[in-house]
């Protein structure tokens, strides 16, 4: 595996990392079944017929992608806001990915640019960076679209954002994320991918993916960078 991982950071020049799985679980303290029924109030209260597939729905963000396809602005703008607002308290309790810190400074460390790219909202991941003292390692961050659910990963448009901040080709990008839609949209993008399987379950899934690695833990990305940067 590392061998493997060295290989495919030989070709690159900059780092794309997703960021609630990566860098850390931002529902850690609030969690996100909690978050996601808040979101269906407020469907409720906003007079919206709620299915019960939805009614039961864990992830807020998918609450909030299924209301954008519905099609009322206004009601996706107000789930929006109350997103916004959750993941901004969510943040202040949110737990550490294991050696996610040291893939970014070890990145840093190497002479990568290091960009952020995430489906949750810009505000939330740049206070959770300055609160981690983590601000000063990344250069930019690319968080969600306001009120544009469509617009989220898997859609390739963030991502190439990202690429473009790093200023390095899309061919010399590497994306390291913890879902489907991290997998599907680096191949979209035209970026190579490695799929951070944080339950075994994802690991056969993101090689399927066509993930161009697959990890269960970041220290062996932060391993192969940190190695990268003395060498």
């Amino acid at each position: 595996m590392t061998a493997d991982l060295g290989r495919l950071f030989s070709g690159v020049g900059a780092v794309l990392l997703d960021f609630d799985g990566p860098v850390c679980s931002i529902f850690a303290g609030y969690p996100a079944p909690q978050v996601a029924a808040e979101l269906v109030n407020v469907l409720r209260r906003r007079g919206v017929e709620v299915l019960c597939d939805l009614a039961s729905e864990p992830d807020p963000l998918e609450v909030l992608r299924r209301t954008g396809a519905a099609g009322d602005h206004g009601v996706t703008r107000a789930i929006e806001d109350v997103l916004c607002e959750a993941e901004s308290r969510a943040v202040e309790t949110a737990a550490p990915t294991p050696y996610g810190r040291e893939v970014i400074v070890a990145a840093r460390q190497a002479g990568m640019p290091v960009a952020v790219v995430s489906n949750n909202s810009a505000g939330a991941v740049t206070a959770y960076l300055a609160a981690h003292r983590l601000a000063e390692h990344v250069s930019s961050v690319v968080g969600r679209a306001y009120a544009e659910p469509g617009r989220m990963k898997p859609a390739p448009e963030p991502i190439l954002q990202a690429v473009r901040s790093v200023g390095e080709p899309a061919a010399r990008c590497v994306l390291i994320g913890d879902s489907l839609s991290d997998i599907e949209g680096a191949r979209a993008a035209g970026v190579a991918v490695i799929g951070y399987a944080n339950r075994p379950a994802k690991a056969d899934a993101f090689r399927l993916a066509g993930a161009d690695a697959v990890v269960t833990s970041m220290g062996a990305i932060a391993a192969v960078l940190i190695e990268r940067s003395i060498g």
